[in-house]
């Protein structure tokens, strides 16, 4: 194993230190790091039988959800690449991107089963390749769940060269086309390693992920607090609801979120009895 831990490796790592500790978690259910890490393997396993190979780029479409951590995690033990996209994007413009990254596989929401339907005579998707989070509409769709249900959990899986790419990260394009940014193994795991000495995280915190899943912000603070064997909380309402976020704040005993301007003023604006039905005296950080 490389000095410098990727994903898979810390994800392996805290299952077999606090198997039990909880991992991450949204609305729906919530993921042990024993679990978390059954889970990334059967998918990463999957992935590859699917015929994907070390170094292929997996395109991500979807809102906030638990699947993401799993994800994140599954393409990093496979060496697979992460191109996560924009979920306000337009058809043609999730296309180009799908197409400019080159990517070989699709994960998305069912949500978006219809635009990237749209969109398939544009894209160079093989059969067998588009994975859906939910019900599969249609024969062109695979379950995610049956596709991590296929998955063996006791594959072992070659060593991830720390150099190679893990992430192909989309710049919004607002004066021309989008970019794609580089990340790799090395580098993740060393903007963690800063993130936590400069904010002086550590496992026992709780970490709440509002921004969108397909952005920087939330993967670059989501990687931290797996490295550290951290919590995360998945935020997954469709939109921003302040009084939510401190129920959650309270509820979840967040000690750390990200939020942006807006979001801080919407919160400044509720009314005061109702700031006060929320302890977020938790929360050491924002």
């Amino acid at each position: 194993m490389s000095q410098f831990l990727t994903l898979s490796d810390a994800i392996a790592t805290h299952a077999r230190l606090m198997p039990q500790k909880l991992g991450a978690r949204d609305s729906r259910r919530s993921l042990s790091f024993a679990s978390w890490n059954e889970r990334a393997s059967r998918l990463a396993d999957a992935l590859l039988n699917a015929g994907l190979r070390s170094g292929d780029r997996v395109g991500l479409l979807a809102y906030n959800c638990l699947e993401w951590m799993e994800i994140y995690v599954a393409l990093a033990r496979a060496g697979l690449v992460a191109v996560p996209v924009n979920f306000r994007l337009t058809g043609p413009e999730i296309s180009y991107i799908l197409n400019n990254a080159e990517v070989s596989a699709v994960i998305a929401g069912t949500e978006f089963c219809d635009t990237l339907d749209s969109q398939r005579s544009e894209l160079n998707l093989a059969e067998g390749r588009s994975f859906v989070l939910g019900e599969a509409p249609h024969r062109a769709w695979v379950s995610y769940e049956h596709l991590i249900s296929s998955g063996d959990a006791k594959r072992t899986f070659d060593q991830v060269d720390p150099l190679s790419m893990c992430a192909l990260m989309y710049t919004s394009g607002t004066t021309g086309k989008p970019k794609g940014a580089i990340r790799n193994h090395q580098g993740s795991y060393l903007i963690a390693l800063a993130t936590a000495i400069e904010m002086g995280f550590n496992k026992d915190d709780t970490g709440l992920l509002v921004m969108p899943m397909c952005h920087a912000n939330s993967l670059y603070f989501a990687t931290t607090f797996i490295h550290l064997g951290a919590a995360c909380i998945v935020d997954d309402r469709r939109s921003y609801d302040p009084e939510a976020l401190l129920a959650t704040l309270s509820q979840e005993k967040v000690t750390f979120t990200s939020l942006v301007p807006t979001h801080y003023i919407m919160l400044l604006s509720l009314p005061e009895e109702t700031k006060k039905k929320y302890d977020v005296s938790s929360v050491g950080r924002l």
